[in-house]
């Protein structure tokens, strides 16, 4: 994998201005025991402010292929979006899950439609479609919700190859110290490696509503480089996956921002 060269003063100037997201159609990828991981990041804007938030979209996707005749099992997914970042769900609606389970995209639509916060896309390699827990591919519909007391994203799948299927997958959000301060972490189902392998996975988070007076965005961000710079370099988010076998491959995601004039 290649990265760009950057100083370390730059690095940490940028993280602790607080620059949250990379620029469009940024990617990089990892490679472990013949598994290859591919991730993406893109932002919209990634011109923004130097002081205060605003609302953003971003899209975070992950690729997984394989040299071997069959890929390991995914079982664990976990997103870590750098400290800075800020989610809100204040005033949003929610989505109770079992309104959405199972469910086409239309029926989700029309249940949750007010609590959604995002689209993207699933794919995976299915070999008995009679009874596959998933579609081959599907659009995925990211709505706010609760799950066991916390809060989540439900990310709704609905394919109709091979046969219609609808699944939810539930990312529940955390908090923790250190560089990544937001985590989203959703487990896949066990029966998944009998009937076939999830490949991939994205999702372009990118509500805006308002509040008490306010317009606000579910993920907000600002680019407060320091004086006499009008770019910041950081590290926009870690993705890592967790397979059957054991392995897990952890790839993060540098970007940069510009600040707004």
């Amino acid at each position: 994998m290649t990265k760009s060269a950057i100083s370390m003063t730059a690095v940490c100037a940028a993280l602790l201005a607080g620059a949250v997201f990379a620029p469009p159609g940024f990617g990089v990828w990892e490679e472990k025991e013949g598994v290859r991981v591919s991730v993406t990041g893109k932002l919209r804007p990634n011109v923004l402010p130097r002081h205060g938030r605003v609302p953003i979209g971003v899209s975070l996707g992950g690729k997984i292929s394989s040299a071997n005749a069959e890929p390991p099992k995914l079982t664990k997914l976990t997103i870590e979006i750098n400290r800075n970042g800020h989610l809100d769900t204040r005033g949003l609606p929610r989505c109770r899950l079992r309104s959405i389970r199972p469910s086409t995209n239309r029926e989700a639509l029309d249940a949750c439609g007010r609590a959604l916060v995002g689209e993207g896309s699933f794919s995976a390699d299915v070999r008995f479609p009679e009874q596959s827990p998933f579609p081959s591919s599907g659009k995925v519909l990211a709505f706010n919700g609760m799950d066991h007391g916390r809060p989540a994203i439900f990310a709704h799948i609905y394919g109709r190859k091979p046969v219609p299927t609808s699944y939810v997958l539930s990312f529940r959000i955390g908090h923790r110290s250190g560089t990544y301060g937001t985590v989203l972490e959703t487990t896949f189902p066990e029966v998944t490696g009998e009937w076939g392998y999830v490949t991939g996975l994205t999702m372009n988070l990118h509500r805006r509503f308002s509040f008490r007076g306010r317009t606000r965005g579910y993920l907000s961000a600002g680019c407060p480089a320091l004086p006499g710079f009008t770019k910041a370099v950081f590290t926009l988010a870690r993705m890592s996956f967790e397979f059957e076998s054991g392995l897990e491959i952890p790839v993060p995601i540098e970007g940069i921002c510009t600040v707004r004039r």
